[in-house]
């Protein structure tokens, strides 16, 4: 057995599964459809008469300017960004939504660390994916260790789960967890060195249900954040399929080979399957009409497909059948999925996300064997699609109590005042280091404070506030030891 990788030192249906030899053959002869959206009782069927996919394009768009530093001035390492208090209101309610829909569906949130050891993702990822050859940020640390900044979340909580002991408690466990992960990739529109996902893992159960509960969680989610999106999904099938298609796969390609781009070239001798997911515009042609993975299903691998399948047309989601879908990870068997949104203006497709079963994952990483699946959202590239939808986070509810103060003493009692109708539940707002009552007066009416609390000098003599009715804009004093039930009747706390 593989020795356990440990966290660095320091570093705190529809009806039951259909296995009937018509619809077998359905799914066996699959030609996926040109983006028709199959959906529904009638999904099934309807693959049997569909044309082969194009493959989902993205293109690249042009590569962000940087900017010109100044000299002694310092900025943002190169793709990288601050993330400033106005656009916080987009992070902020991704983050409410899909914390919220999770726990909805009985996850629970994890965290683990940013940094972890090198090995973890040689052995997760694969050490022929361009993640771990080129995109990864590695180093030795002044222990001599050889530790990573995670380029993805899925490996971690994976080792977190081995290490804790995770995997004898009530199974399926499931988790999600949000946080920046980083890749020395081309910084482009949309695309950074550190940039933030959602994911969620179910870990302890092989049924088809799972892989169709994870699809609809991430497509739950993006829906309530106002984004259309249609699943792309295909079945990589079990270890033993991929072997035989990968021969398959090689001859088509061998008279094709020196057509690649270089990149596919270099896939071609260490994993052919990668050649599929290129985005180049000539080796998309050159792939067109490659054999297809599904035609070299074993019969195992083809029921769960079509279970997923039936899962999926019982809640209306909406899918496509792509057989490039084969996602940049060597962890993924059985079913493999994406999101897509496409771009009607000029016909773009960006993925918001994706993922799919990792049913060795837990046992090459020292875990025994545990079926597991799961998938990420790229936050930074749902914010920009809500962005760009010009698409508005609901907006926060104004504060009802603004809190005024004129002269130093007075500041000092609206101090002990402001916290303590914060403790009574009262929404509160104020500035403590303005002066001038009338500029004061007009933050409240800008935030739409229903009252004014105001102290003065006056007040603090008498032991008293003033409350302003910010519409009417009558006053009346109050004593300053009922100022909490006073508001709390006011407002009908």
């Amino acid at each position: 057995m593989p020795h356990r990788i440990k966290a660095q030192r320091g570093v705190k249906s529809r009806k039951a599964m259909r296995t009937s030899k018509k619809t077998v053959k359905a799914v066996k002869n699959v030609k996926p459809g040109t983006g028709r959206i199959l959906h529904s009782k009638h999904a099934v069927h309807a693959v049997k008469k569909s044309k082969p996919a194009q493959n989902p394009v993205v293109k690249s768009e042009p590569e962000v300017v940087r900017r010109t530093i100044k000299k002694g001035v310092l900025q943002s390492v190169r793709g990288m960004r601050d993330i400033l208090p106005h656009d916080f209101r987009y992070w902020r309610w991704f983050k409410d939504t899909a914390r919220t829909i999770a726990e909805q569906y009985g996850y629970q949130e994890i965290d683990v660390p940013i940094v972890e050891d090198v090995s973890l993702f040689r052995r997760s990822i694969g050490d022929v994916t361009d993640v771990v050859q080129k995109e990864m940020y590695e180093f030795t640390d002044a222990g001599g260790d050889r530790i990573a900044l995670r380029p993805e979340a899925t490996a971690g909580i994976v080792r977190a789960y081995i290490e804790h002991g995770m995997l004898n408690l009530p199974q399926p466990l499931k988790l999600f967890t949000m946080g920046p992960m980083f890749r020395y990739d081309r910084p482009q529109s949309g695309r950074y060195r550190q940039f933030y996902q959602f994911n969620v893992e179910v870990l302890g159960s092989e049924a088809s249900v799972i892989d169709a509960e994870v699809i609809v969680l991430a497509y739950t989610i993006l829906k309530e954040l106002g984004i259309e999106t249609t699943v792309h999904i295909n079945s990589l099938g079990s270890s033993e399929s991929r072997i035989q298609y990968k021969k398959i796969l090689q001859a088509y390609l061998k008279s094709r080979k020196n057509e690649l781009c270089d990149d596919c070239q270099e896939r071609f001798l260490k994993n052919i399957l990668r050649v599929l997911d290129c985005k180049n515009e000539h080796c998309q042609q050159l792939i067109a009409d490659a054999p297809e993975l599904v035609d070299s299903l074993d019969d195992e691998s083809r029921k769960h497909f079509v279970s997923v399948l039936e899962h999926l047309d019982e809640v209306d989601i909406p899918y496509v059948l792509n057989p490039r879908i084969v996602r940049g990870l060597d962890y993924y068997n059985r079913t493999a999925f994406e999101f897509f949104s496409a771009d009607q203006e000029n016909g773009r497709q960006s993925a918001f996300g994706g993922g799919g079963r990792y049913d060795s994952l837990v046992e090459q990483l020292g875990g025994r064997s545990t079926p597991a699946c799961g998938f990420a959202l790229g936050i930074d590239r749902v914010i920009s699609a809500i962005r760009e939808q010009k698409i508005e986070p609901p907006t926060q509810p104004a504060p009802a109590v603004y809190l005024a103060q004129i002269g130093d003493q007075a500041r000092k009692r609206a101090l002990q005042l402001f916290e303590r109708l914060r403790k009574a539940g009262v929404p509160i707002s104020g500035n403590l280091a303005k002066d001038g009552l009338r500029q004061q007066l007009e933050l409240a009416d800008k935030k739409g404070a229903r009252f004014a609390v105001i102290v003065g000098q006056k007040e603090l003599i008498d032991g008293t506030v003033l409350i302003r009715d910010m519409e009417s804009g009558m006053q009346e004093t109050v004593d300053f030891k009922k100022i909490e039930k006073e508001l709390e009747k006011r407002l009908k706390i």
